[in-house]
């Protein structure tokens, strides 16, 4: 693992939102990342952090708050690490600029997900997809480049399956979500609609399980992606719990598991060799969870501070081969914090030489 002698100078684009808050509450403190530079939209452009922000969660670090919001173009902001809390109506030519700038962006946003030569990565399950940023680089020009991390509901499905697809191969998915309103951002979902309401209905969110699932599950052939061939029908539901995406899951493999066969691999799984003792990443990735009403958002949410994925219910399904419930942090691990670890592994892979140069 290389470890950086000095601490990376990171900035955060979008940082007066839910998710911007989120990254500046997991970089503070940060070993190898020092949060030097926020940006916003224009209205916010030049006003004390303070000042911007309507701060959500927790102390608001004091470095933080006394910093300058910048506008979000390479010109005002410096740092060779951006990460990326923009909105996807805006991200798409914001996050653009910054590559052909020479900067390395780690986007939050969908624009970028599905592009053949941009990596969308969950470290643990396929963080080596990272090799495909060279071709990135070769394909546009650029000095920089664009990783992605995945949408916050898919994040849990992939993990909890990737121990499965390699040891027995996924065919099939049948995936209900029951997602939480911080996913919504804030202020997000009115408290009239929500409280005591399941709102069967988040815009988007069924494709973008259902497309983004093949290629965090596919293979890196040494110079592309080829997506798992892998069917998957989602339906995405909108309940009253604060933090944390619950899955539940219907899976078919081409060969079939026992319950117990299944339950073995999750527990064995450790992920990617690289990934283990980064700074951000949980020990153990996957907890296994043996009660019969377990995992809860309430109780499991922040297990492994908020990065772990959390399964349970494993049993014999009669329409499939397997069941089972999966549950993460969408803020933490399906958000900022898997942004933060896609760049830890790119600093301890050495992929970032020559960065702070440019």
């Amino acid at each position: 693992m290389n470890t950086p002698a000095n601490r990376w100078p990171v900035a955060v684009l979008g940082a007066t939102g839910a998710v911007g808050q989120a990254f500046i509450r997991l970089l503070d403190g940060h070993p190898w990342f020092d949060l030097v530079e926020v940006a916003a939209s224009e209205r916010s452009a030049g006003k004390s952090y303070r000042d911007a922000a309507k701060w959500l969660e927790g102390p608001l670090p004091a470095k933080v708050a006394a910093l300058t919001v910048r506008n979000c173009t390479p010109d005002e902001i410096t740092a060779p690490i951006v990460f990326s809390a923009l909105d996807s109506g805006v991200a798409g030519e914001v996050e653009a600029a910054f590559a052909k700038a020479g900067r390395l962006v780690l986007s939050n946003a969908k624009n970028y997900r599905m592009v053949a030569d941009v990596p969308l990565v969950i470290p643990e399950v396929n963080g080596d997809h990272l090799a495909v940023l060279e071709q990135q680089r070769a394909n546009r020009g650029w000095a920089g480049g664009i990783i992605t991390n995945a949408n916050c509901a898919v994040t849990v499905i992939a993990a909890a399956l990737a121990p499965l697809h390699a040891a027995f191969t996924v065919t099939k998915v049948f995936a209900t979500t029951m997602q939480a309103v911080s996913g919504a951002g804030y202020p997000g979902v009115a408290s009239l609609d929500i409280l005591g309401n399941v709102i069967p209905y988040i815009g988007d969110e069924e494709p973008k399980i259902e497309t983004e699932l093949v290629k965090l599950l596919g293979r890196y052939d040494g110079k592309q992606i080829v997506p798992a061939d892998i069917v998957t029908s989602a339906h995405a539901n909108r309940v009253a719990v604060e933090h944390g995406h619950t899955v539940c899951m219907s899976v078919a493999f081409a060969t079939k598991p026992t319950p117990e066969q299944a339950l073995e691999v999750l527990r064995s799984w450790t992920g990617i060799e690289a990934v283990r003792g980064l700074p951000s990443a949980p020990e153990p990735a996957l907890v296994i969870r043996d009660e019969l009403d377990r995992p809860q958002p309430r109780r499991d949410a922040n297990v492994g501070r908020g990065m772990a994925t959390t399964v349970g219910r494993v049993r014999a399904d009669h329409l499939f081969d397997l069941r089972l419930v999966a549950m993460s942090h969408n803020v933490v691990r399906g958000a900022a914090g898997g942004s933060i670890l896609n760049a830890e592994l790119l600093v301890a892979t050495g992929q970032l030489e020559g960065l702070r140069a440019s």
